[in-house]
């Protein structure tokens, strides 16, 4: 569309807010392109009816965290393109700019989320002798660090949202700071996930779990298992993408080119839900998700309990050894 420069005047250089594209240039715009419609309206329905599948299958087969991290991080999904679309009639409005920036630069890290939840399981399918940790330690370790990635986007965002020159850069560059964490988080999944990988390959026959040897064979969890690295992969590929375009400020070249945010944003995370979507745990582990839950949470009861009785044991042994000597002392 032709920029009509003769409605150009001082009162809309001054407050870009009131532009249209027929009275402004698009350097004056929160983007320099003009966000493509269709694009944009396919990953918005493509996260949509991904979302309304995740919904479903996590209601049929009861797997609670799954479907919550992956609903919220599709539903900021669909968010997010709904403002790229709505920046395709007008870039020059802040809100729809917000919508999208915030929205899909937190959305990933729930999606990340849900791969986290994945690897204690695997480690207690495979034989929890092979791991190097217990098998909650890496739900643990790693869900704290998404937790740690999502507030530093989510306060950069609100940071962004609510303020204008420094401060609205100093947002943005705490939400930077967020993503450069969730890209150091995959990395050591990526790493411990190899080191298991290995450390499977190295594995005595007695040293697998003997329950699931009929889980383990099966094509469904192979299948499950690229899935999994696949959707690891490209929500990292897209995370250091995202890292670079903020850095680049939104005046950089990564920021104002549309292909390529096209392909490492949009079509990363689309193959990420998907692959999520295709092996979802409930159509392969059936009930077998929820009882490995159940039995992980058994196991810190336990733990605790006979951590408790050792101390209570111990205590008692002592009051004992107090008594008898006392008693010794009275004899003598």
């Amino acid at each position: 569309m032709e920029w009509n420069s003769t409605s150009f005047n001082e009162t809309l250089f001054n407050d870009p807010e009131l532009c249209t594209l027929d009275t402004c240039p698009l350097s004056l715009a929160y983007v320099r392109y003009i966000p493509s419609l269709w694009g944009n309206a396919f990953f918005l329905s493509l996260f949509a009816l991904i979302l309304a599948i995740q919904f479903g299958l996590g209601l049929y087969y009861k797997t609670w965290t799954y479907m919550i991290a992956m609903c919220c991080g599709l539903t900021g999904e669909v968010l997010g393109y709904a403002g790229r679309m709505q920046m395709h009639y007008n870039p020059f409005p802040e809100e729809p700019f917000l919508l999208y920036l915030v929205s899909l630069t937190i959305a990933p890290a729930f999606l990340a989320a849900a791969v986290y939840l994945c690897l204690s399981r695997i480690v207690i399918v495979y034989g929890k002798k092979i791991s190097y940790f217990r098998p909650k330690t890496y739900t643990y370790l790693f869900i704290a660090g998404d937790v740690i990635a999502l507030l530093l986007q989510a306060a950069g965002g609100g940071i962004t949202s609510s303020s204008s020159g420094s401060m609205g850069q100093d947002g943005i560059n705490i939400m930077l700071a967020g993503v450069s964490w969730q890209v150091f988080s995959l990395g050591v999944f990526i790493g411990l996930c190899i080191d298991f990988a290995l450390r499977v390959r190295r594995a005595s026959p007695s040293d697998f779990n003997p329950q699931y040897d009929s889980l383990r064979a099966s094509l469904q969890f192979k299948s499950f298992l690229v899935c999994l690295f696949m959707a690891t992969l490209t929500i990292f590929v897209r995370s250091v993408f995202r890292c670079a375009e903020l850095s680049g400020g939104f005046q950089g070249a990564l920021a104002n080119d549309q292909v390529t945010f096209m392909i490492l944003e949009g079509a990363m995370i689309s193959i990420a839900a998907l692959a999520l979507t295709v092996s979802h745990p409930g159509l392969v582990w059936k009930g077998e998700w929820r009882k490995l839950a159940l039995s992980m949470k058994g196991e810190e009861e336990n733990l605790l309990g006979h951590e408790r009785n050792k101390s209570i044991s111990g205590s008692d042994s002592s009051f004992v050894e107090m008594n008898f000597r006392s008693s010794e002392r009275d004899f003598a």
